[in-house]
């Protein structure tokens, strides 16, 4: 076993910490500033006259502009409800479909592994009697009919793939994850049009912070159980937040920054990308998946797809995540995403010199995975 006996930083690529955008912002400087006055958003409504009464008019208007500007979801005719990011509307989703149904046990929740490591968390949390993890949708077996609910998670988290429902069966509910469909990260094919839709503006403006997540939802009455969900939950969604939101969209929308934020966001995707396959050239102890060019709508051309993540496999046997953990470098391990342990997922969505100083220690990873 070979010791690292330097006391090198750890370098954290576990979570999707979207820390790469701070380079873009910073670059605009005094050209986008927010203030709000004591007396502004006091009360919990901002508009009592919507089934979502605790999200800005504004708000809702900006994210229906800005899908209509990329083209990757429809919204004519859906109904928009914001969370408190995309992991509190994918509980709103999971109680909306199943309390209806006031089912006698809890329906199974279940997505395709490598499915995004945290549904099960989602699922199981609150111990709830309507519904529970079942694990991977490929090794679902539909009992007696009984009602299920798909994750449907494209591009996919961890390993980058467009993706569609694995189940297929008509007692079946679907939610699709749509958080990483930006032109930044994969070809725009055509406008996603499903019942349940989730986006987030972590991962699509880079501020995770701010909280905001926003679900477009082809049904009226499982958007207002939706909203239920949030009134009971947290009460709605700071407008403090949802300010923020909406003036940082529709600067995007309108292209009205100095350089155009997808084309940043694609330009620093794609050396990453291209750093990371340069590394690996000459190696076969270490893989990540190809992706081929495909048609954008957005880009009007054909375009390379680069992931927010890498997903890695080693050869079998091996445990990826303690091979990188020993020359400090935290991953997040295949069994998380329901996979065997020579699989790994790294963020690439850190800071450049995080990123510069991953590729250095990459000749030792590849010295530990020979041995």
């Amino acid at each position: 076993m070979l010791t690292n006996l330097n006391q090198q930083s750890i370098l954290d690529f576990d979570k999707g910490d979207p820390t790469m955008y701070e380079a873009y912002w910073k670059s605009i400087g005094d050209d986008f500033k927010i203030t709000i006055s004591a007396s502004e958003a006091l009360s919990y409504f901002a508009n009592p006259k919507s089934f979502c009464w605790f999200m800005l008019p504004k708000l809702e208007q900006e994210i229906r502009n800005l899908h209509n500007v990329v083209g990757n979801a429809v919204v004519e005719g859906r109904h928009i409800v914001v969370g408190n990011g995309s992991s509190q509307l994918i509980q709103a989703a999971l109680y909306a479909l199943a309390e209806p149904l006031d089912p006698s046990s809890p329906i199974s929740v279940v997505s395709a592994a490598p499915f995004y490591s945290c549904y099960p968390q989602i699922a199981d949390y609150l111990r709830s009697g309507l519904f529970e993890w079942g694990g991977d949708a490929h090794a679902y077996v539909d009992h007696d009919d009984q009602p299920y609910i798909e994750m449907v998670t494209s591009p996919n988290n961890p390993d980058g793939e467009l993706r569609g429902p694995v189940v297929n069966k008509a007692n079946g509910m679907l939610i699709h994850d749509l958080a990483y469909y930006w032109p930044q990260y994969t070809a725009i094919t055509k406008p996603a049009d499903h019942d349940i839709m989730l986006f987030t503006a972590s991962k699509c403006t880079g501020h995770a912070g701010s909280r905001i997540g926003w679900a477009i939802v082809k049904d009226a009455n499982v958007a207002k159980q939706m909203v239920k969900f949030l009134e009971i939950s947290t009460i709605g969604v700071s407008k403090e937040a949802q300010l923020r939101a909406l003036s940082i969209l529709e600067m995007i929308s309108t292209n009205s920054c100095p350089t155009n934020f997808f084309e940043f966001g694609q330009s620093v995707m794609a050396e990453r990308w291209m750093k990371l396959r340069e590394a690996l050239q000459g190696t076969d102890v270490l893989q990540v998946p190809d992706f081929p060019p495909r048609h954008c709508n957005f880009k009007r051309n054909y375009k390379e797809c680069n992931p927010a993540y890498a997903w890695m496999k080693a050869q079998e046997g091996i445990n990826l995540e303690g091979v990188m953990k020993e020359e400090s470098i935290r991953v997040r391990g295949g069994g998380t995403f329901g996979c065997p342990s020579n699989y790994a997922r790294l963020s690439i969505l850190g800071k450049d010199n995080d990123f510069d100083e991953f590729l250095k220690r990459f000749p030792s990873v590849f010295k530990r995975l020979a041995h």
